[in-house]
């Protein structure tokens, strides 16, 4: 029981750090604050006069695709304070302190997990300045909150992955071209059918093209599809499984634990 306390006690410790450095670091404030706002108003006023869904505004449409889109960005920022921490021999001194080896990388992941939690926040707000009107009852909140919760935690153990293995806090960042790209290549902005045959496909069966349809159909409150709920949790739960267990096998090669 000791050992738990104290691994969430040195967990928290970490995690505060990193908030402070957060708050210290302009670029953070700019992808975590100002820029999910204005992809927000960006794609609203870009085409939402252009773009046509039947039945749904499309404001309406883009909240749950511009949500991930930002998450993953964020988690870029996670992805390079983990790298900065590896290559500045930063992580080698937490190591020889007093503390659980897992809450260093644990952590990382607290700190982003508020992070993207503030993120997804500010996207609803500029979504609600913007026209957006959610139908949700509680148990569909309670849905939305469970995916963003899942998305967060599963990009977050991604960046953790890409923090530890980059060669340099460039290389790092590079997740974000990933987080921008997978949203696209999905039912996140247009409807997956009016995409080419070959990105059909692959918006068809990626994760975040369920995650997207699972939320979208949670704000609109329509009825509950529980296969869509069931292979969103998990492809969540199995990819955060995978990503956070991994990266504690890299830390540990890393750092020669």
């Amino acid at each position: 029981m000791r050992s738990y306390a104290k691994n969430y006690r040195d967990t928290f410790t970490m995690a505060g750090r990193c908030l402070l450095l957060s708050g210290r670091n302009p670029d953070t404030i700019l992808t975590s604050i100002m820029l999910p706002a204005m992809m927000m108003v960006l794609f609203v006023c870009l085409f939402g006069k252009v773009i046509r869904i039947e039945g749904i505004s499309y404001v309406n449409y883009i909240v749950p695709g511009i949500l991930l889109q930002c998450i993953g960005q964020c988690s870029a920022t996670t992805a390079v304070s983990v790298n900065r921490d590896i290559t500045g021999k930063m992580a080698e001194r937490f190591c020889i302190l007093p503390l659980k080896k897992g809450a260093i990388l644990t952590g990382y992941v607290l700190e982003a997990f508020v992070r993207g939690m503030i993120t997804s926040g500010i996207v609803l707000l500029a979504a609600a300045l913007m026209g957006f009107r959610p139908s949700s009852d509680l148990s569909d909140w309670g849905i939305v909150f469970l995916l963003i919760s899942g998305s967060i935690l599963t990009l977050s153990w991604l960046a953790v992955i890409t923090g530890l293995t980059a060669s340099s806090a460039e290389g790092a960042s590079s997740l974000s071209a990933v987080a921008i790209i997978l949203p696209y290549l999905s039912s996140g902005f247009v409807p997956a059918e009016v995409l080419p045959p070959v990105v059909r496909t692959f918006a068809e069966y990626q994760p975040m093209t369920v995650m997207i349809d699972t939320m979208r159909n949670a704000f609109l409150g329509n009825k509950a599809d529980l296969s869509d709920i069931a292979l969103a949790a998990c492809w969540c739960l199995g990819l955060c499984a995978v990503f956070s267990l991994t990266a504690g096998h890299l830390f540990k090669r890393k750092m020669a634990l």
